[in-house]
C-alpha cells in the first residue's frame, strides 16, 4: 500500500485557466512497503487543476520515486487514489480556486428577494382584511401604515 508521506509545492503557478502546482525533489516523498521513496522530476513534474471544476487536468501525467538505486513510477490516476493525497492537494490549491459565479448567485438572490418582498405584502393584505373582518379599527390602521404601494 502506499501513502503520502510529504507534498509540498516547489511553487504554485496560476494561470487563467489552470493552477500548476510544481514539485521538486525534497518536496514529495511516499511510502510503499515501510520504505521512504523521494520524488524525482525525470517524468511529469507538475500537478495542473481546473480553477473552475477543482479536477485534475492531468491525469495520464506519470511520477517517478527513488529509493537508492530503485525507481518506482506512479500514474496520477493511480495518486488519486492514494489515502490523503486529493486532500493535501486541495489545501494547496484552495486559495487559488476561482469564486463561484456571483453574478449567478447574485441574481439568484434578487429573486429570492423579490418573492420575500411579494409573500410579505400579500400576507399584510390578509391581516388587513382579517382586522376589517373582526372590526379591529388599531390593528387596521397600524397594517396599513405598514403597507407599502405597489
Amino acid at each position: 500500500m502506499v501513502t503520502v508521506k510529504m507534498l509540498k509545492p516547489y511553487y504554485v503557478k496560476t494561470e487563467e485557466k489552470y493552477i500548476r502546482i510544481i514539485l521538486a525533489y525534497q518536496y514529495f516523498s511516499i511510502i510503499m512497503n515501510k520504505n521512504i521513496y523521494q520524488f524525482i522530476p525525470v517524468k511529469s513534474t507538475e500537478v495542473r487543476i481546473n480553477r473552475k471544476t477543482k479536477k485534475i487536468e492531468n491525469t495520464e501525467d506519470v511520477f517517478a520515486f527513488q529509493k537508492e538505486k530503485e525507481v518506482l513510477t506512479i500514474s496520477m490516476s493511480q495518486l488519486v487514489s492514494v489515502p490523503g493525497f486529493l486532500e493535501m492537494l486541495h489545501r494547496i490549491a484552495e486559495s487559488y480556486y476561482l469564486p463561484e459565479d456571483t453574478e449567478v448567485v447574485s441574481e439568484q438572490q434578487r429573486a429570492l428577494d423579490q418573492l420575500i418582498s411579494e409573500l410579505e405584502h400579500e400576507n399584510v393584505k390578509r391581516l388587513i382584511d382579517n382586522a376589517i373582518d373582526n372590526q379591529d379599527k388599531e390593528t387596521f390602521l397600524e397594517l396599513t401604515n405598514t403597507l407599502k404601494p405597489k
